[in-house]
């Protein structure tokens, strides 16, 4: 949403993003009411601003809708957890009401009509239903629309009727083939994300080994998650030539000076850590824990700094999490590996569960620093200090922080799947590592660890060719828009 517009503008389209306003970007410096659209919502007749915010100097025009159902529970925040609701029931609605608002925006010609509406994730799913089947849509019809699972795993499933989060709430009136919108398992419930593979033009993931990884069914005892249901779905419009996998892309600033001295990092990790404590009415156990850590960090480099930086979710973490033959966990015997002299930074923040367990092993294990909160400015620094970067997701559509380490002449230890596998080579530009099951999986994760160190220790002239390798490589937006152009695009047009 934020690179691929700027790369088509350059190859000569036009863009327009168009996102909620989450209550923040309509109070953007310089931002203007362009217009508002009465909506249809759950019963009642909404009216909805229309923003325009500036450009930046980007050739992409940003628009934005603003309205309270946009921010039900607070300003500026995107998703919500609904514990006691059940999943998606807020983050549904809203989105559900964002597609509404979208579709009458461009079907009452309040925003020109374009050539192509490119929808992303099962937010933007309803947006294709309403398309279908409402009546008052009828005109988009003529417009072509493709449609980015970025990550298959979220699918914003909710009832069919009988709740206040449910399709029947939201657009009482509409009458749909539930065969086209609905969960192949839970056929009582409407999937976005479905209903979107099987009514786009056309479709694509973020990377080709994930496209072809969501064609197959899921083998939980093999820690394999394929189409997560919609395989077949997504089987079909691969038989029919609608779907492909397009890499995503990555920055390369000019004059990057990427790497960061050890004091500097360490200067960052102090101000945001202290970021995060004031942030807080109470003080955090991980938070005190990484005080205490950061204050007795010596001044002088470690011999090896590990990195890693993402959310902290099964998908992400649940490797570290599994034990390896004589260790409790994959994390502390990386962490053996690493040895004394070595420092492992962590960042990042999502499920309790596997924070708890991460802060456990940082409170007993003095070469791991987990530093549990996220900060751009400190992932970068990251990026730019470390020896080697830790990326050993379950799967993985595509990944961007693999790329930003390699940018920075980083080394990475990668899980094959994915956009991992198409983007890191084995022995060339990092590590990859496979297995058939969780288990093996974990304890090839930690021997590819060791082995990456003793090649770091025992030949510092192929560690310096495979780090040139790295850096060398070139993962653009630019030709991510190129294959977006001829790929998808011209496709859907066809």
């Amino acid at each position: 949403m934020r690179d691929l517009p700027i790369a088509l503008a350059a190859r000569g389209w036009r863009p327009t993003v168009l996102t909620p306003a989450y209550g923040r970007f309509a109070r953007t410096p310089g931002a203007k009411r362009a217009d508002e659209v009465e909506v249809a919502f759950s019963g009642s007749r909404r009216v909805v601003g229309l923003y325009e915010l500036p450009s930046a100097g980007t050739n992409v025009r940003y628009c934005v809708l603003d309205h309270a159902l946009f921010e039900p529970r607070g300003r500026s925040l995107i998703y919500t957890d609904d514990a006691s609701e059940g999943p998606f029931a807020t983050d549904a609605g809203k989105f559900a009401f964002f597609c509404a608002a979208a579709a009458v925006t461009l079907g009452d010609g309040v925003l020109a009509p374009p050539d192509i509406v490119h929808l992303h994730d099962w937010q933007t799913g309803m947006f294709l239903v309403l398309r279908e089947f409402d009546p008052a849509c009828v005109l988009l019809k003529k417009i072509r629309t493709v449609f980015t699972i970025h990550n298959i795993a979220m699918q914003g499933i909710r009832p069919l009727s009988g709740h206040d989060s449910s399709l029947a709430t939201w657009f009482p009136r509409l009458e749909v083939q539930e065969k086209m919108v609905s969960d192949p398992r839970w056929t009582d419930c409407i999937n976005p994300m479905a209903a979107a593979i099987r009514l786009a033009d056309g479709l694509n993931t973020v990377s080709p080994t994930y496209a072809r990884e969501v064609l197959q069914p899921a083998v939980p005892a093999r820690g394999y998650f394929g189409g997560e249901g919609l395989e077949q779905d997504l089987q079909e419009a691969s038989n029919s030539g609608r779907f492909t996998g397009i890499l995503n892309g990555c920055n390369y600033p000019a004059g990057r000076s990427p790497k960061a001295g050890w004091g500097q990092l360490l200067e960052v990790m102090r101000a945001e850590k202290s970021g995060w404590i004031a942030s807080q009415h109470d003080l955090a156990s991980t938070h005190y824990i990484a005080d205490k850590r950061i204050a007795a960090l010596p001044s002088l480099r470690p011999d090896v700094l590990v990195t890693s930086v993402g959310r902290i979710a099964a998908q992400k973490t649940q490797l570290f999490r599994e034990p390896t033959p004589g260790h409790a966990s994959a994390l502390e015997d990386i962490l053996t590996r690493i040895g004394p002299a070595g420092l492992f930074i962590m960042v990042g923040s999502g499920d309790p569960a596997y924070e708890r367990f991460l802060a456990e092993i940082a409170a007993t294990r003095e070469n791991f620093l987990f530093l549990n909160g996220y900060s751009e400015t400190l992932a970068l620094h990251l990026y730019g200090s470390g020896d080697l970067f830790l990326m050993p997701s379950t799967f993985e559509p595509c990944g961007i922080s693999q790329m930003l380490a390699m940018r920075d002449g980083q080394l990475c230890v990668v899980h094959g799947v994915g956009g991992l596998r198409d983007t890191v080579t084995d022995g060339t530009t990092g590590f990859v590592f496979a297995g058939r099951t969780p288990a093996e999986q974990a304890n090839h994760f930690a021997a590819t660890v060791g082995q990456a160190l003793e090649l770091r220790r025992s030949s510092a002239g192929r560690w310096r060719q495979m780090q040139k390798a790295a850096m060398s490589m070139r993962f653009t937006w630019e030709a991510s828009a190129a294959a977006y152009e001829t790929g998808l695009y011209e496709i859907a047009s066809a």
